[in-house]
C-alpha cells in the first residue's frame, strides 16, 4: 500500500490514504513511534496531517513517510473507552433525512440507536468527534444551506459520519436529535468525552428524561459535573492586582504563543495573532518571549495601575498616553499606582500588544493562557472592572532594542506553498491566486481573513472529506473566494486548501485592514514527495 504525501506549507505534510483502515494504521504507528521533530499528527477521514517543528524536520519526515509500508503496520488494539449518550430524537432535519433515505423517521432512529459507533477522529471544535457506524445505512449529504447557529448538544449526520455539537456553532450537518450530555469539560481528563477510538452507543430518551442537564456515561469513569470553560478574573477581583481595566476597547485578550499539540482534541493553537509583536514586547521588558501579554484590537483601551508596573506597547503603532501625557511606543515605561494608560486608535495596522514585566497570571488551560474567544477556551475577553495579576520579576532587566519594526507601506505579500489540494482547482485558478491583488474584506478576525477577488474555479465536483488544516491554510469554499486561516482556525475542514502561507508570514495578516491588498508569492514544495 503506497503512501501519497502532499505539501501543506513549510511546517506540515498531508498524508493521503486510500481507505479508513490505512489511516487507522498510520495513526496508530505515529502515536506509538512519533517521527523525530514531529510536533503532532491529526487523523482525518482519509488523511493524516503531520506537523513538524521546523523545515529540516519536515524534510526528514517526508523521507520516512514515503518509504513506509502500510501493510506492515498494525492497527491499534489498545483498550478503548465505551460511551453511552442519551438522545432526544427531535431534530429539525429528521424528516428530511428519512425522506432522503426512503424510510420513515422511526427507522432513522432505529438505525442510529441500534448500532455501535466509533470515534474515528476529532476536530472542527473542542470535543467534536467524527463517528462511523458499524452497519452504516445513514449516509446523507450536508445541508445545501448551512445554519448560522447549531444549538449545543445537537446530534447530527453528514456523509458517512455522525457527531454531537459540543457548543453552539455554524454548521451544515443534518440535525436528527439533541442531548444534554457534556461533550467538553476542561476539568475532566481528557476534556473530550469522545476521544479517537472510543465506542459510542446512542440510546433513545424521552424529553422529560433530559429536562435537566445530564452526563453521558463512560465505562470505568465517574461523570464530571463541572461546567466547561476556563475564565480569567473577568467579573472577579484579583488578590494582588497590578492593573485594572477601565475600558477594554473593541476586544482585549490575554494571549501568549499558544497551546500546541492538541489538535486531536479539536483544540487549535490560538495565541497572539502577531506573535513577533508579542515577542518584541517581552524582549523589551526582559521577559521570556512566550510570556502572556495583552492583545488589543483597534486600540481604545484604558488601564489603571494598582502598583508599580512596567509595560511596553508593540504591534500596530498607536498613540500612547499616561495621565494624558504622550509616551513612546516600543519602549519600556513604568506606571505608578493610580496612573492611567490610554492606548489610542492605531495609525496603521489593527492589533497592538501590551507586554507586562513579569507577565500576566491567570488560570491556565493545557499549559497556556491563550484566549480563544471563538470556542471560549482560555481566558475570557476582558471587560471594564477586570483586574490583572502579574508574575514574579524575571532575572533579565528591561532592555530597549536597537531597531524597531517600521510602519508597513504597500501590499501585504504572503509567501506560500501550493497545495495540498491544488488538484481540486483548474491550473488557471492556481495561476490566478498568485497574480491577483486580493482585497481584505470586513470579514476578518482571529479565525481567518476573507479575501475578495476573482472566483477560483474548481476542477472537480463533490465534497472533500474532512481533514486536518493548519494556520495559514488558504481554504476556498463554494464561493470561490479564499479565506486565510488565523490562530483560532478549526483543526479540520471540508473545503479544499489551494495553498498554505509560510508559518512566519501568517503574522502579517494580524495587521491587515479592510481594503488593503494581499498578494501571494507562490512556489511549489521544495521537498521531494511521492505521488
Amino acid at each position: 500500500m503506497a503512501i501519497r504525501v502532499r505539501p501543506c506549507g513549510d511546517r506540515a505534510l498531508l498524508v493521503d490514504l486510500a481507505a479508513a483502515d490505512e489511516r487507522r494504521r498510520l495513526d496508530a504507528a505515529l502515536t506509538a513511534n512519533p517521527l523525530p521533530g514531529m510536533l503532532e499528527h491529526l487523523p482525518g477521514a482519509r488523511t493524516v496531517l503531520v506537523r513538524c517543528v521546523d523545515a529540516d524536520s519536515l524534510a526528514r519526515a517526508a523521507e520516512q513517510l514515503v518509504t513506509l509500508d502500510l501493510a506492515e503496520l498494525e492497527a491499534d488494539d489498545a483498550e478503548v473507552a465505551e460511551v453511552t449518550i442519551p438522545v432526544r430524537y427531535d431534530g429539525p432535519d429528521l424528516a428530511a433525512v428519512a425522506e432522503h433515505l426512503g424510510i420513515d423517521p422511526d427507522e432513522v432512529i432505529a438505525r442510529h440507536a441500534g448500532q455501535v459507533w466509533t470515534v474515528e477522529f476529532g476536530g472542527f471544535m473542542p470535543g467534536f468527534g467524527y463517528l462511523t457506524g458499524e452497519s452504516g445505512g445513514l449516509e446523507v449529504p450536508r445541508r445545501d444551506s448551512p445554519r448560522t447557529k447549531v444549538p449545543p448538544g445537537s446530534v447530527a449526520l453528514a456523509g458517512e459520519f455522525s457527531a454531537v455539537y459540543p457548543q453552539a456553532s455554524p454548521g451544515g450537518w443534518q440535525l436528527i436529535g439533541s442531548t444534554d450530555a457534556t461533550l467538553w469539560d476542561v476539568h475532566r481528563d481528557p476534556p473530550a468525552l469522545l476521544t479517537p477510538g472510543a465506542r459510542v452507543r446512542f440510546t433513545t430518551a424521552e424529553p422529560e428524561m433530559l429536562a435537566e442537564p445530564v452526563e453521558a456515561t463512560q465505562a470505568n469513569e465517574v461523570p464530571s459535573t463541572s461546567s466547561g470553560t476556563v475564565s480569567t478574573s473577568s467579573g472577579t477581583v484579583s488578590n494582588n492586582p497590578a492593573l485594572t481595566v477601565e475600558q477594554p476597547g473593541a476586544q482585549l485578550l490575554i494571549e501568549d504563543l499558544g497551546r500546541r499539540g492538541h489538535a486531536r482534541l479539536g483544540v487549535t493553537t490560538s495565541g497572539a495573532m502577531d506573535r513577533e509583536a508579542l515577542r518584541l514586547a517581552n524582549r523589551l521588558l526582559g521577559n521570556p518571549e512566550s510570556t502572556a501579554g495583552l492583545e488589543l484590537l483597534l486600540g481604545g483601551a484604558t488601564l489603571r495601575a494598582e502598583r508599580d508596573v512596567q509595560l511596553a506597547l508593540t504591534g500596530a503603532r498607536a498613540p500612547l498616553r499616561v495621565d494624558g501625557r504622550a509616551v513612546a511606543w516600543g519602549e519600556p515605561l513604568t506606571l505608578r499606582p493610580g496612573q492611567v494608560l490610554e492606548v489610542g486608535r492605531p495609525e496603521t495596522g489593527v492589533r497592538c500588544y501590551l507586554g507586562v514585566r513579569g507577565g500576566l497570571v491567570a488560570e491556565e488551560f493545557l499549559d497556556s493562557l491563550a484566549s480563544d474567544p471563538t470556542t471560549g477556551l482560555g481566558p475570557a475577553p476582558l471587560q471594564a472592572g477586570d483586574t490583572l495579576s502579574v508574575g514574579a520579576e524575571p532575572a533579565d532587566p528591561p532592555r530597549p532594542v536597537d531597531t524597531l519594526p517600521s510602519n508597513r507601506h504597500g501590499d501585504i505579500v504572503l509567501p506560500a506553498t501550493v497545495g495540498p489540494r491544488d488538484d481540486w482547482f483548474t491550473d488557471a485558478a492556481v495561476e490566478l491566486l498568485g497574480r491577483t491583488a486580493w482585497e481584505v474584506t470586513g470579514d476578518a478576525n482571529r479565525v481567518g481573513v476573507r479575501l475578495s477577488g476573482p472566483v477560483l474555479e474548481r476542477s472537480r465536483e463533490g465534497e472533500l472529506p474532512s481533514e486536518g488544516v493548519v494556520r495559514g491554510s488558504v481554504q476556498v469554499p463554494a464561493s470561490g473566494q479564499p479565506i486565510v486561516f488565523g490562530p483560532d482556525h478549526p483543526t479540520t475542514g471540508g473545503y479544499p486548501v489551494i495553498a498554505v502561507v509560510d508559518e512566519f508570514a501568517t503574522d502579517r495578516l494580524a495587521q491587515a485592514r479592510p481594503g488593503e491588498v494581499v498578494r501571494f508569492d507562490l512556489r511549489r514544495s521544495r521537498i521531494t514527495l511521492r505521488d
